[in-house]
């Protein structure tokens, strides 16, 4: 699989170690550099490639996007802060019969962590007398506060409970870590994810760069571990 790297910072370097480690080839990596490339001029340097991975800046997104469209080329999306654009994006990629899947994180841990706490909202929700709460702490370079994660959270646990204020801690070189609880007048009870660092990040982008290749549509990497779930589920019956 020829994979082009749009953002060659710390993920993207990670990824391009990793890719390689399981076979994959770099085809092209933008970088800093190529920040000023107009949708063509970008969509004409990803050309040829496979499938693309974009770890920049949410006000990149819309170009990257339109580029990938453009260039026939899937994108996996792992930048944040762009939430309020995702209906936009949806039909630019929908539109364009591209292909798209993006992420509020994509750790595989993460989006199991997901499933666990949704069946322990609507478990909860039964006894009115507990309250939920999100807590998430990241390193202080992290830009968006909440993080797309913790807002994902409280999507799934919204559907079930009321969920007030997220709270945000930014501080020194937290990989990221993200805690749902649910108090009660006599008791407390928390779910914790942690990461341990952002290799399981990386990871799971190529995961949904190998699946999103051949491919059209607009998808959320939590799709994808639901149908790799449930085909398990299916296969041990």
């Amino acid at each position: 699989m020829k994979i082009a790297l749009i953002g060659h910072g710390a993920m993207g370097k990670l990824i391009e170690r990793l890719a390689a480690e399981k076979g994959h080839e770099i085809a092209v990596v933008i970088d800093d550099s190529d920040a000023g490339l107009s949708v063509d001029e970008l969509a004409a340097k990803l050309s040829g490639a496979d499938v693309a991975i974009d770890f920049t800046v949410a006000e990149a997104v819309r170009r990257n996007v339109e580029a990938c469209v453009a260039a026939s080329v899937p994108l996996v999306e792992g930048t944040t802060g762009w939430n309020a654009s995702r209906e936009e994006i949806g039909k630019i990629v929908r539109e364009g019969n591209g292909a798209f899947v993006f992420g509020a994180n994509f750790s595989i841990g993460v989006n199991l962590f997901y499933r666990i706490v949704e069946y322990a909202a609507s478990r909860i929700a039964k006894f009115p007398e507990y309250e939920a709460f999100i807590e998430e702490q990241h390193h202080s370079r992290k830009k968006d506060a909440p993080s797309g994660t913790a807002l994902k959270l409280k999507e799934v646990v919204s559907k079930h409970l009321n969920v007030g204020d997220i709270a945000a801690t930014r501080a020194g070189n937290i990989p990221g870590t993200h805690t749902v609880g649910f108090d009660g007048p006599a008791d407390q009870i928390k779910l914790t994810h942690n990461a341990r660092s952002r290799e399981g990040f990386a990871i799971g982008a190529i995961l949904a760069a190998e699946w999103i290749v051949g491919k059209t549509g607009f998808y959320e990497f939590s799709e994808i571990i639901d149908e790799m779930v449930n085909q398990e589920e299916f296969n041990h019956r």
